[in-house]
């Protein structure tokens, strides 16, 4: 089955203090960046193939996609999106796996049957997963 990968732009930037908030759309596109290998690879415990998707609010809402990314930017809360993605993938018979540390969000996604995994899932090159 292919798989919706969903990243949660923010909570993912945020998860480490490497001074994002100095430039929150440069950070979003150097994260964006690292996104298209998982893809192809998965993540842990959901291989590929995925399509790839980066939810975008505020600052970094101006980013725009990649060969194997989509930017999906949200109109308003990037959670809410988030969750209209995550169901629409349910309709559709996808899995969906949902990349975020927030756990109110985490709650709202499994009840469209998406798993989550966190931040550092992504934050690694998928060559250095173990």
């Amino acid at each position: 089955m292919r798989n919706v990968l969903i990243v949660d732009a923010a909570n993912v930037v945020g998860s480490v203090p490497d001074g994002w908030w100095r430039d929150r759309r440069g950070a979003t596109e150097r994260l964006r960046d690292t996104l298209a290998p998982y893809g192809d690879r998965g993540v842990a415990g959901h291989p590929g193939p995925a399509e790839v998707v980066l939810v975008v609010e505020g600052a970094a809402r101006g980013v725009e996609s990649v060969p194997g990314v989509r930017v999906e930017p949200a109109s308003g809360s990037g959670d809410d999106r988030i969750v209209e993605l995550a169901a629409r993938a349910a309709a559709d018979g996808l899995g969906c796996v949902v990349v975020t540390a927030d756990r109110e969000l985490r709650r709202r996604v499994a009840a469209h049957g998406a798993e989550c995994v966190g931040p550092g899932t992504v934050r690694q090159s998928p060559d250095e997963r173990t």
